[in-house]
């Protein structure tokens, strides 16, 4: 263990050192002064665990050799106990242990119980959204964070090498007219409608800020290896039925929200409605697709359809090739508002937001036709900088983290 101790400290160094992206997501803050023993970090493949893991490594206080920065998928930790290492790690003075890819460590819900149950050591970890880190059991306790896509906001920063205020949804809700005329002031000759077009196609993983060209293989490298290494090899999913499961996104990806009953899209990808809403509910945990349920289901049973959509909206670039501009704006909004906020769809109106705002998504024309007599609804408008009264501009809610 002593050997392979000091094989792990060169290799955590030179990770370590060679971490030069400056730009630091919104969670970096919160987890830097986060007092925590323990805390975990869960989200999807290819949103920057690893960079954040990185970037507070750097932050921490600690001499070279009291921080070790470990990946659990390289080979020098095949069949390695976590907590043998961790125990090792601080017989020699280790502070600080940064586990990336946990899921892929032998039993590690139980090791990392025993580090925190029996060893006085700081522990940062990491792993997919797919995996049992999203566990009440397990989540429970230690300190777990979310890290989401890159929001619309994030974005822009990364594109202009610029920093932009976010908004609480309750300040949009307010004052979104004065919230986009600073924004605009801010962004100065740079039009806000294009960048977001932009967004919309390729704005999800940060990645694209590093590789431009090959960018849209690299995200389907991203869903190929969660289908595959995530879900295959965590819930022991065949590579035929793995298949099946590529189709259903397919088929999700260029038809309308509501146009598929779960009968008729279990048929079209040929599967058991029964084994659907469990690969639903896995591609969900996954973050490749985004399930939202009918308001009424909460309180009884309906024979109501659920609405389903890809994650997010790059997705939808990479998956089909003219995908619907309605459903595309409908799953920018549920990925951004979702982050913080409750969502249910709605039979008027497109989403209840935290079970008291009602929001219908269109275009610059969409009128008021449909919520007009409901209590707190609004419009969110593409195609539009500013927005009027109840009317605010989609692209505004791209500003909440």
């Amino acid at each position: 263990m002593k050997n392979l101790l000091y094989s792990l400290f060169e290799l955590s160094n030179q990770k370590i050192q060679n971490q030069k992206t400056l730009y630091r997501r919104f969670l970096f803050g919160v987890m830097a002064q986060s007092n925590s023993k323990f805390s975990g970090i869960y989200g999807s493949r290819g949103v920057g665990k690893t960079t954040l893991l990185l970037q507070l490594a750097t932050s921490f206080k600690l001499k070279s050799d009291e921080l070790l920065y470990i990946s659990c998928d390289h080979p020098l930790l095949a069949g390695v106990s976590l907590f043998e290492l961790a125990q090792e790690f601080s017989k020699y003075g280790g502070k600080c242990i940064l586990i990336d890819e946990v899921h892929e460590a032998l039993n590690f819900e139980q090791e990392l119980k025993s580090i925190y149950d029996f060893l006085d050591i700081k522990v940062l970890f990491s792993g997919s959204s797919a995996i049992k880190l999203t566990n009440p059991s397990f989540a429970r306790r230690y300190a777990m964070y979310h890290l989401p896509i890159l929001s619309f906001k994030e974005y822009l920063e990364l594109s202009l090498h610029t920093r932009l205020q976010s908004y609480t949804l309750e300040d949009i809700i307010s004052n979104h007219s004065d919230i986009a005329n600073t924004i605009l002031q801010e962004l100065g000759d740079e039009k806000v409608l294009k960048h977001f077009e932009a967004y919309l196609k390729i704005g999800a993983y940060p990645f694209y800020f590093e590789n431009k060209q090959n960018y849209t293989q690299m995200v389907l490298d991203t869903i190929n290896t969660i289908l595959y290494a995530d879900l295959g090899s965590l819930y022991n999913i065949s590579g035929e039925k793995i298949i099946v499961l590529r189709k259903l996104l397919t088929s999700i990806c260029v038809s309308n929200p509501l146009e598929l009953s779960v009968e008729t899209l279990a048929q079209k990808v040929g599967t058991s409605k029964v084994t659907l809403y469990k690969y639903i509910e896995l591609l969900h945990k996954a973050e490749l697709l985004r399930h939202v349920v009918f308001e009424g289901k909460r309180f009884k049973s309906l024979q109501k359809p659920d609405k389903l959509y890809l994650a997010n909206t790059t997705l939808f670039s990479s998956l089909c090739m003219e995908p619907k501009i309605g459903t595309i704006r409908e799953s920018f909004f549920a990925s951004q508002v979702s982050v913080k906020s409750s969502l249910y769809y709605v039979d008027r109106g497109d989403f209840l937001v935290d079970e008291k705002y009602t929001v219908e998504i269109g275009g610059k024309n969409k009128s008021f036709e449909q919520i007009k007599d409901i209590e707190n609804s609004f419009i969110a408008a593409d195609e539009i900088e500013m927005g009027f009264k109840n009317k605010i501009p989609l692209w505004l809610f791209g500003f909440l983290y």
